[in-house]
């Protein structure tokens, strides 16, 4: 009987510890600030380090797509067409360690920037966080925390090789001697792609193609290069430099159809960022810091035989026809960023803690063939003020409050408050916030042809209106002895949300409508909506016993949006692009170390989504795909560890046939395996950073 009781207290204080240790996981991103997970006034999604090694993600596409019921991707060459909470990329910000992420502004991230190798956890806010972080936070942030090498020697290679021809290769060296510090991170990833279906979805009038070349997903080779210096001349001072360097390139494989399949160019992409500043704490623990970056984007068509594009000869004069020969580049689209930001962070008294800052952003667009004059640019600056409180000892507030001012839409103010209300084991969380965005340059300035199945126009326009949001939440979160159980519903209405709509021809520049004639299959132009509301429930549930971790997510969504019909004098209700309604995701994870020098790890992932929406080219299929990985630790020896990941991916061997042209559901091209080793060769550590990069939390949590 006493056996079974210590067996009993041992099974509840394992599930208490391994429950505590999420809970009290440090966060920032919800208010810019630290709080304990549990303490944080505005809901996060943690996706820990954990959960990371355990799923063995390949790409961040996969680890969100996998590890949240929030997120639904269809990728395609020009990025990851990502969506959270019904609204789509240009909505959702992405933050590395708290610094935006920079890809092609107005289309698609790509998320081939961030090495999941250096992942340390990922936060999702959910919801317009304008007031804190300005433009492109009305459907949420991402916040990616990198990992934080404080070792006087790290060498470390991680391999991973999969189905057809899957290589990501990630090496990093951290040194640090006395007040220095230095990463130095290499990442490559490589993929032969896939063809799942040779069938083309042509227009009606056309003959089927029933052998077509194209592939589901092109053969891609992008790779990184990035550095991270930090000095701290003083206890309470740290300084940084950073720069990165990216290349990507996508192989298109030639076809034999003209019209359909025919591939004259692959497309090449460049990127480049630098950054500076530092942070200062003062003795009263009072926190400001200062960043400056710049980032570029580059986007080029390498022609792989004789091509008629647009172009310029040699007195300057634009040609529509221009010919560009095999091993030439086009330039696209060249966007460049330069943004500083200074913010400071102060305890103020009756349990009060202030944000405030200031932010100046530049914006730059160079795409000789596609914008009028071949450049267009814009600026930003904002101050913003935010104030936490803690009212009572069950009772937290947050408001804040964002003046930003745009060169072309002027002034606008943009507020967010908060409140979490403490009972017991449960925790009641509501959010009313605004959101602002502009237009982006290519959203006003672009114009492009997509010459796929079909050719489709698309037009930027100088007319469209800012955007604005208003964002409603209401959410409880039940903790008790290994259970953890949160229920969210949000409201999010867009006025004047831009989107493509399809538009009469005739509203074509004459120079195309000549050149291709009835072969112009669809002109779209952006353009503001009349209003856009989206609406739902999350739901997450985890369990941990012992060994044992089982979860599961479900999100439901719908939507409702409305654009004017000049044609008829009208409101046309017309679908939110990629809307599913329900989706979701439910995973099992045990753990066990058999002896010091081995421990093993088996997970069962499954994701599944519904019906996705389109307004043209079809929907995307409901899917569900299962996922078993294993982890190995091998354990140490002397200063090198390593460890080895394999798996099995989309185990049912589900692939989505639906012809090229028109949407799918997912690109998985059925069942896949991989395999990963991670060797890691680490000496010493350096107790001068560990000091500095623990920042104290806020007082009230750690008296929590």
């Amino acid at each position: 009987m006493g056996l079974a009781l210590m067996c009993l207290a041992h099974t509840a204080l394992a599930q208490d510890a391994l429950l505590s240790d999420s809970l009290e996981e440090v966060v920032v991103t919800a208010t810019g600030t630290q709080h304990l997970l549990k303490n944080a006034p505005v809901q996060t999604e943690v996706i820990s380090g954990r959960m990371l090694r355990q799923y063995g993600g390949g790409s961040l596409e996969d680890i969100l797509g996998g590890l949240s019921a929030s997120f639904a991707f269809n990728e395609g060459d020009m990025g990851s067409q990502m969506q959270m909470n019904g609204l789509g990329n240009s909505y959702i910000l992405i933050l590395v360690d708290g610094k935006r992420l920079h890809g092609d502004v107005g289309g698609q991230n790509d998320l081939g920037l961030i090495d999941p190798q250096n992942i340390e956890r990922i936060e999702v806010v959910k919801g317009a966080s304008s007031a804190l972080y300005g433009s492109d936070a009305i459907a949420g942030v991402i916040n990616i925390i990198t990992k934080r090498h404080d070792e006087s020697l790290l060498l470390e290679n991680s391999t991973r090789y999969g189905s057809y021809n899957d290589i990501r290769q990630h090496n990093g060296i951290g040194l640090a001697w006395g007040r220095w510090k230095s990463y130095t991170n290499f990442q490559l990833q490589h993929s032969d792609g896939w063809q799942n279906t040779a069938t083309e979805h042509t227009p009606s009038s056309a003959a089927p193609v029933t052998d077509s070349r194209s592939k589901t997903v092109n053969e891609h080779t992008n790779w990184q290069l990035s550095e991270q210096l930090t000095f701290t001349p003083m206890k309470n001072l740290e300084l940084y430099a950073s720069g990165s360097v990216y290349g990507k390139g996508i192989y298109r494989p030639k076809g034999k159809y003209p019209k359909y399949d025919v591939k004259t160019f692959d497309l090449t992409y460049r990127n480049a960022s630098a950054a500076v500043g530092g942070q200062w704490k003062t003795a009263a623990g009072d926190l400001v810091t200062l960043d400056i970056d710049w980032n570029r984007h580059a986007y080029y068509h390498s022609f792989t035989s004789t091509t008629l594009a647009e172009g310029f000869d040699a007195d300057g004069q634009f040609i529509l026809d221009f010919p560009y020969f095999k091993g030439q580049r086009l330039l696209q689209s060249d966007q460049r960023r330069t943004m500083a930001h200074l913010k400071g962070v102060f305890a103020l008294p009756y349990g009060q803690r202030l944000s405030a800052g200031i932010e100046a952003r530049y914006d730059y667009l160079k795409a000789p063939t596609s914008v009028e004059n071949g450049k267009a640019d814009d600026n930003t600056e904002a101050l913003y003020v935010q104030d936490e409180w803690v009212a009572l000892g069950w009772l937290q507030l947050t408001g804040g409050l964002r003046l930003n001012r745009n060169e072309g839409f002027g002034w606008r103010l943009t507020p967010k408050l908060s409140t979490m209300v403490s009972v017991g084991d449960v925790r009641l969380r509501g959010t009313w916030s605004q959101g602002f965005k502009t237009p982006a340059l290519k959203e006003m300035n672009y114009r492009y042809i997509r010459e796929m199945n079909s050719i489709i126009m698309y037009l930027g326009n100088k007319d469209l209106k800012a955007q604005t949001s208003n964002y409603f939440s209401l959410g409880s979160e039940y903790t008790h002895a290994g259970l953890n159980v949160t229920v969210t519903g949000y409201y999010n209405k867009v006025d004047n949300m831009i989107a493509l709509a399809t538009i009469d021809r005739n509203e074509a520049p004459l120079a195309y409508r000549q050149q291709y004639g009835e072969m112009l299959n669809k002109v779209r132009r952006y353009k503001n909506m009349e209003d856009a509301r989206t609406y739902g429930v999350d739901v997450s549930v985890r369990y941990t016993r012992q060994e044992w971790t089982a979860g599961l997510g479900y999100s439901y969504l719908d939507t409702d949006a409305h654009v004017y019909d000049a044609d008829h004098d009208r409101l046309e209700k017309v679908v939110i692009d990629g809307m599913a309604h329900h989706k979701g995701n439910v995973f099992a994870t045990w753990e066990h170390r058999f002896s010091p020098h081995y421990q093993l790890g088996i997970g069962l992932y499954g994701r599944m989504s519904s019906k996705r929406y389109y307004q043209i080219d079809g929907n995307g299929k409901a899917f569900h795909t299962w996922r078993l990985s294993t982890t190995h630790n091998l354990g140490s020896r002397g200063k090198t560890s390593y460890r080895v990941e394999a798996g099995v991916d989309n185990i049912f061997n589900y692939v989505d046939r639906t012809p090229h042209g028109l949407h799918l559901g997912t690109t998985t091209p059925g069942t896949t395996v991989y395999a990963t080793l991670t060797i890691r060769f680490s000496q010493g550590k350096n107790v001068k950073f560990n000091k500095m990069s623990n920042s104290k939390i806020h007082q009230n949590d750690e008296e929590d």
